[in-house]
């Protein structure tokens, strides 16, 4: 393990790299090729609904309601273990636990089956566990390895190598499932479909690889020499309460954090249900009904490649306004963009209407998730307790998806069009500009 000074330009660098490593998850399981698969699972089968726990549920209910339900799930691990984390000392060993898990359980995700729905979807809980859990460390780190001025670029930084790099596997899985032949998996939909097994594969070996060299360069932590015992395992919880205490004398930090709560609501749920959306009410072709219409598999993976490439440039030009604005500004704004790009969404049916709501999206996209955590890391009290901080950042991040999500799939459920979910999410954009309003330019005396 190298052993680099606070701010140095190769521990940056290790640090920003795992974005390049985790957000291969993101992109194909998470918004590209897992959609597409899980849709077609059922297109092939010939079923609109499936059987879970005695009833009968359709396919976007169930995948909202089991991501929600993995969000729970990492919203009640984060302070759990960030609280061992920070009496042994040593988040990395965490941070790596998780990235093991993740990457595994995208593997597994191979096996993927409606006839075997509860252990497929108990691997698709797992990876994204995995994902967001680390992410809890991995942010973490932010103000442990970064100085206040450079935390902005990098972040920014770390969100476009993500994106850079998660395109290009995604472009070979592309070519893997459109010409399964040339990688000796066959031909018609069978074969693509197998190649989408595939492409699960490949993102976990990507994700495990990369990761070493982050994990190469991190420091570890400052080691106490303590041992876990039953009564440092609700640590973590307590020092949540402390963070949550301290917020009453960080008037900025306290209404900015609720502003957040809102809006990152509503950001993640778009991203993590626009595939769905895009194939369900978006009309690609004649009667395209499974995985055979290239149209659409190509037109929705196009999509996501222009989320991604146009975020890039996104992050950038959000970390220049913001230096040029002051963060708060900037963040208002996106957000007033974001509700333009609902209400558009509504009534939106051609995929080149789709394409051009993707560009926009992209453009925002990238810079609201850099800006908001580089944001909450400048407005942090000083303290070494960072753990503690961004656990409860992204704690606060998880409840609001799993608020979200519910909601997106009771909407999606009760209605049965996904469009009416997505035209209730300007309420949270709307709310998240109203709160960001609130937050003080500077903490008063």
């Amino acid at each position: 393990m190298a052993n680099l000074p606070k701010g140095s330009k190769k521990l940056l660098n290790a640090w920003a790299f795992y974005d390049w490593a985790n957000s291969v998850y993101s992109l194909v399981i998470a918004s590209a090729v897992f959609p597409l698969f899980y849709q077609a699972l059922f297109n092939t089968a010939g079923v609109e609904t499936v059987s879970v726990f005695g009833g009968e549920i359709r396919s976007t209910p169930l995948i909202s309601y089991t991501t929600a339900a993995a969000f729970l799930a990492v919203s009640f691990l984060s302070p759990l273990l960030s609280g061992i984390a920070d009496y042994v000392g040593n988040k990395k060993v965490f941070m790596k636990f998780f990235c093991y898990l993740g990457s595994l359980s995208c593997i597994g995700l191979y096996w993927f089956d409606l006839d075997y729905i509860y252990i497929s979807l108990t691997f698709y809980f797992l990876g994204l566990i995995g994902f967001w859990a680390s992410l809890v460390f991995y942010n973490s780190y932010l103000p442990d390895i970064a100085h206040k001025e450079q935390q902005d670029s990098i972040s920014a930084k770390g969100f476009s190598m993500g994106y850079i790099g998660s395109v290009v596997l995604l472009i070979f899985n592309l070519v893997m499932v459109m010409n399964p032949g040339w990688f000796g998996l066959g031909e018609g939909d069978e074969a693509s479909i197998k190649a989408m097994r595939v492409s699960f594969i490949t993102v976990g070996i990507w994700w495990m690889s990369f990761s070493q060299y982050t994990f190469f360069h991190l420091p570890k932590g400052v080691s106490t020499g303590h041992k876990v015992t039953s009564s440092v395992i609700f640590n973590g919880f307590r020092e949540l309460k402390g963070v949550f205490n301290a917020l009453t004398e960080n008037l900025r930090l306290k209404r900015y954090l609720a502003a957040f709560f809102v809006y990152s609501m509503a950001v993640q749920t778009v991203m993590l249900v626009a595939t769905y959306f895009g194939e369900k009410e978006i009309c690609w072709c004649e009667g395209c009904d499974d995985i055979s219409c290239s149209e659409k598999t190509i037109g929705l993976i196009s999509s996501i490649l222009i989320i991604q490439l146009v975020a890039v440039l996104g992050a950038w030009i959000t970390s220049r306004a913001s230096f040029k604005f002051g963060n708060i500004p900037t963040l208002i704004v996106i957000n007033i963009v974001w509700v333009g790009i609902c209400i558009y969404a509504f009534f939106i049916t051609s995929p080149m209407q789709f394409y051009s709501t993707a560009a926009v999206v992209g453009l925002v996209m990238g810079g609201i998730q850099a800006l908001s955590r580089s944001t909450y890391s400048k407005f942090l009290p000083k303290t070494e307790d960072t753990t503690s901080y961004f656990s409860f950042y992204d704690v606060a991040e998880k409840i609001g998806i799993v608020v979200g999500m519910l909601i997106y799939g009771f909407i999606d459920q009760i209605t049965g069009s996904m469009r009416n979910s997505i035209l209730f999410l300007v309420i949270f954009f709307s709310v998240g500009v109203i709160l960001l309003l609130r937050v003080p330019k500077k903490e008063p005396e």
